[in-house]
């Protein structure tokens, strides 16, 4: 009975552990600007997953967005997520696979964060907060220290 027990608590207990988020970052915007963009690095200790959503008070709507190559001009395309390999990671940057903050509250400014909630097919639902950088940063802002 015991093992019973066990082994259902292991069954269903998310596996938010396996999945960590590092240096969430967006980028800040514009005055009036309607989009922004957002990128981490995800951490995955367990079995392969898969990231599937994302939401955020900051925005109406949060996307995942590849950039792709379409006959030389390179376009944004959405799409249904990310996987994510068991014991590897999965890298969101400029250029590449990122979040498309879409309808955007206010603008995102630097120095502050933005709370996001991650949406995962395993690990469910993994709240972060992302650091805004510059205008035009290619890279996570740098942690202030005192």
């Amino acid at each position: 009975m015991k093992r019973l027990l066990w082994l259902l608590f292991l069954i269903s207990t998310p596996a938010l552990a396996q999945v960590q988020i590092e240096k969430p970052w967006a980028r800040a915007t514009p005055p009036g600007a309607k989009v922004g963009g957002g990128y981490m690095t995800i951490r995955n200790a367990g079995a392969a997953d898969k990231l599937v959503g994302a939401s955020s008070p900051a925005a109406g709507k949060v996307e995942l967005h590849v950039h792709v190559n379409d006959n030389g001009v390179m376009r944004m395309r959405e799409v249904p997520g990310y996987d994510v390999p068991a014991k590897g990671s999965f890298e969101l940057k400029p250029g590449g696979a990122h979040l498309m903050f879409m309808d955007l509250k206010a603008p995102f400014k630097e120095g502050t964060k933005v709370p996001v909630t991650l949406k995962f097919e395993k690990a469910g639902e993994v709240k972060t907060e992302f650091d805004v950088g510059g205008l035009g940063a290619a890279a996570a802002p740098m942690p202030h220290k005192h």
